[in-house]
């Protein structure tokens, strides 16, 4: 099954995250992509120079025209940056996606450190996409974000996956990129139980639009019919070698090579 993903997420003009990196990797996993872009960013590996928001009820009409014509097996959220944007969103969502898994990824603050998502659209986020998802995937200062803990170790990332669940999505994972350490630890955790998922940290700058790129190919695995379990071992390893085989480009915390491809089984 090839799989259906409308990714609704902002515009990253450097091609390393957002948008750009959602149809890359959606597309590596032999998915299809389709798109409602929430906001326009002038960035490249060096940083956010710009934000230009779309206004929320044209994503809305984005969004609405694709389910109606096209389709979708999964939905994933990005870039969301507004209140006003995440209640139009969840507003389609009610109408038209009700019975289409949702990855959120909770974008907050862009590689380089510039903040992506306004402070108010927070409680929108936890209220309105958060408590819905079939699946939501917080980096570690996300987490905290979301949760108003302090995360140091695995314990402190079951706690915040245990507050998150309490939220409403069906999974939780919880990336431990940000923890120091050689060895890299993802934290999945359902009502039915939790996935521990190691792997070596790559000593590398070549990391922007990681957390995007994972998201979206766990949305695609979704699509196709995947186990979560199966959904999130197949986005790691994708992530995994697209990091190890990475262009190089720029000066600053460059892209990933989302042409790398991982077989269906992985």
């Amino acid at each position: 099954m090839r799989g259906r993903v409308l990714i609704v997420a902002g515009s990253d003009s450097g091609g390393g995250a957002g948008i750009q990196a959602d149809i890359k990797a959606v597309t590596a996993l032999r998915g299809y992509a389709a798109t409602a872009i929430t906001a326009l960013t002038a960035q490249n590996t060096m940083g956010v120079f710009g934000i230009m928001p779309v206004p929320p009820e044209f994503v809305a009409r984005q969004m609405r025209v694709v389910l109606e014509d096209i389709g979708a097996d999964a939905i994933k959220t990005g870039m969301l940056n507004t209140p006003e944007v995440i209640e139009a969103i969840a507003g389609v969502l009610d109408e038209l996606g009700q019975d289409i898994p949702l990855v959120v990824d909770p974008v907050m603050v862009a590689k380089g450190g510039d903040r992506l998502l306004q402070e108010a659209a927070t409680h929108a986020l936890q209220a309105k996409l958060v408590a819905r998802a079939d699946m939501v995937t917080p980096n570690v200062p996300e987490a905290e974000v979301l949760t108003g803990t302090t995360i140091r170790d695995l314990h402190d990332m079951r706690h915040a996956a245990r507050l998150l669940l309490s939220l409403g999505p069906r999974a939780v994972l919880v990336k431990g990129g940000h923890l120091e350490g050689e060895t890299v630890t993802d934290l999945l955790m359902t009502n039915d139980g939790e996935e521990v998922f190691t792997s070596r940290r790559i000593d590398t700058v070549h990391t922007h639009g990681t957390g995007c790129t994972l998201a979206s190919a766990i949305a695609t695995g979704l699509a196709q019919r995947m186990t979560v379990p199966e959904a999130v071992t197949r986005a790691r390893n994708y992530v995994d070698q697209a990091i190890r085989t990475a262009p190089g480009f720029g000066h600053g915390h460059g892209p990933l090579n989302h042409a790398w491809t991982v077989d269906d089984g992985m």
